[in-house]
Parts: C-alpha cells; sequence; structure tokens
C-alpha cells in the first residue's frame, strides 16, 4: 500500500519516525507560541541557531551539527530574554537585532567554506533522508525533556498566557518562564535543523498549532491534535515526496514537501471550522423563525 510501502527501506524508515517525533514535538510547543503570540520570536530561533550549526559542522563535521545549534540556541534564548527583561528594549527590536546579527555570522561562517552552496542550502532546509539513529535519539531525547518541561509549569505557564498581570501579582517569576518558553523553542529547533533545516521548522511550530486551534477552542483537545497534525504532516509528506520522485520521476524535497502537505492540513481546517459555523448559524437562523412562527400561531 502506497502509505507504508516506502517504510520498508531503512533510510525512509529513519525519517518517518523524526518526523513523526518532530511534528508532535513542534505541535505542542507550537500551542504555546500560539497562545503567547510567539511567531517572531520562533523565527528569530530559527535563524540565530544558524552560526551554531555552521561552527559545529566546521568542528566536528555532522556529528558536531546538533550541539553547535544547541549552544547557540541556548544563547539566544538567554540574550533574549536579558534584553527583553526590563522593557529598556522592545521585544521586537531585540529579535530584529538578533536574527539579522546572527544570521549574518552564520553566512559569513559559511561561505568561507569550500562547498558554500550546498552547505548552505542543507543548514537552512534540512537532509531528512539522511537522518541517523544517533540523531533519532538525539530528537527523542529532546522531546521528552520538552514535554516533561512543560507539563511540570504547565499551570504558571498558562497563568502567564493568559493574565501576566496576575503572574506577577500572584508571585509568579515571569522572566524565568519566559526564559524557559525561549528555551523549549530553542530545543524544538535544535532537534529540527538536521531534519528540516533551520528555516522550515517554523512551519512545524505555528501551523500545526494555528491548524488545531481552528477546529476546537478547548485547550485540552487543541495540544494533542496538533501533536497529530504535525506527526501526519510529516508521514503525509514523506508518502508524497517518495510517490513523485519514485513513481512519477518529478524530485520533491522532502522537508518542503511536509510543509506543503502542512498548509494543506491548515486549509482543510479552516474549511472545515466554516463549514461548522455555518451549520451553528444555519441551526440558529431556523431555530428563530420557528419561535417567531410559534409566536404568530399563537396570536
Amino acid at each position: 500500500m502506497i502509505f507504508f510501502e516506502p517504510f520498508q527501506l531503512p533510510f525512509m524508515a529513519r525519517a518517518l519516525a523524526e518526523l513523526v517525533v518532530l511534528g508532535a514535538l513542534a505541535g505542542t510547543v507550537g500551542v504555546l507560541v500560539l497562545l503567547r503570540r510567539l511567531a517572531f520570536v520562533s523565527d528569530t530561533l530559527t535563524h540565530t541557531v544558524f552560526p551554531g550549526v555552521v561552527i559545529g559542522h566546521i568542528m566536528a563535521g555532522d556529528g558536531g551539527v546538533f550541539w553547535g545549534a544547541l549552544a547557540a540556541g541556548v544563547v539566544t534564548a538567554v540574550l533574549l530574554t536579558l534584553l527583553t527583561a526590563r522593557r529598556r528594549v522592545s521585544e521586537d527590536a531585540a529579535l530584529a537585532v538578533l536574527l539579522t546579527t546572527l544570521f549574518a555570522v552564520g553566512v559569513l561562517l559559511v561561505s568561507r567554506q569550500t562547498g558554500f552552496t550546498s552547505d548552505l542550502t542543507a543548514f537552512l532546509f534540512g537532509r531528512v533522508l539522511t537522518v541517523t539513529e544517533e540523531q533519532l535519539v538525539q530528537t527523542a531525547v529532546v522531546t521528552v525533556l520538552v514535554v516533561a518541561l512543560l507539563a511540570v509549569l504547565r499551570r504558571p505557564l498558562l497563568l502567564r498566557a493568559f493574565d501576566p498581570v496576575g503572574a506577577r501579582a500572584a508571585g509568579v517569576r515571569v522572566g524565568l518562564l519566559d526564559l524557559v518558553v525561549n528555551v523549549a523553542v530553542a530545543l524544538v529547533v535544535v532537534a529540527a535543523v538536521k531534519a528540516v533545516g533551520t528555516i522550515l521548522v517554523i512551519a512545524l511550530l505555528v501551523v500545526p498549532a494555528a491548524a488545531a486551534r481552528a477546529l476546537s477552542d478547548r485547550l485540552v483537545v487543541i495540544v494533542p491534535l496538533a501533536a497529530l497534525l504535525g506527526a501526519a504532516a510529516g508521514w503525509l509528506g514523506l508518502v508524497a515526496s517518495y510517490e513523485a520522485s519514485i513513481g512519477y520521476g518529478l524530485r520533491l524535497a522532502s522537508g518542503a514537501t511536509v510543509v506543503l502537505v502542512l498548509v494543506g492540513l491548515y486549509g482543510l481546517a479552516h474549511g472545515a471550522a466554516f463549514a461548522r459555523r455555518r451549520a451553528k448559524l444555519g441551526q440558529a437562523r431556523r431555530r428563530v423563525a420557528s419561535e417567531e412562527l410559534d409566536v404568530l400561531e399563537a396570536a
């Protein structure tokens, strides 16, 4: 069957495992990003890990990419939290400075390498089909750590998201929570950098949560639904890329295909939400018309 046959190949099975775990992780963290309106923060972090990726690759080859990205992500999260803590620098200004500075450093570093074009493409857009078992383990460890952290801090994180003034009044350490969120987003970026690259990971962080939000207003539903949509997009994107390449000779980049599938699911979610709203509106109109008819008949 087309949905299972490609994954009999070991490299496809590893790619599937990586994207399913990443999709679930990014979908979960993405709900918090959506609640806090941190899409630009996520976009910044996907760019600022780039110099870490390059330095890690220069120093230790492919094995150093994860650790270089991890160091750059944590440094960025700390800098962003410190710059915006006292409101002397606006958040958007801090994000712009960090994004442009660190991304430019990454481009300068990679331009010094002999395979500049191919390396840059790999860093930005990933190579999910070359994922190794070591990278799978790294992604799994990051997933466990992030999900456990969010589960332990879920109450103060939600209070910070919905009522920041009330959180401060209740004695919640808002600055520390902001650092936790920034580090969580950075860890998602680090986990995804080899698979889908520093650019396409923003779609994994934002789109599944936005699609889930269109389908439900209940947080207890949105979180697992976002994780499910992220994992499903990874699976369907790999299938579509494999079938197009093998069956029709049309080469499609796996990471980009996954993102397009995500956008397609987002469109379907909004279509379903629109249809549901129209159905409810129709029911309300029919109920009002029935009540008015009853009043007229009683008169």
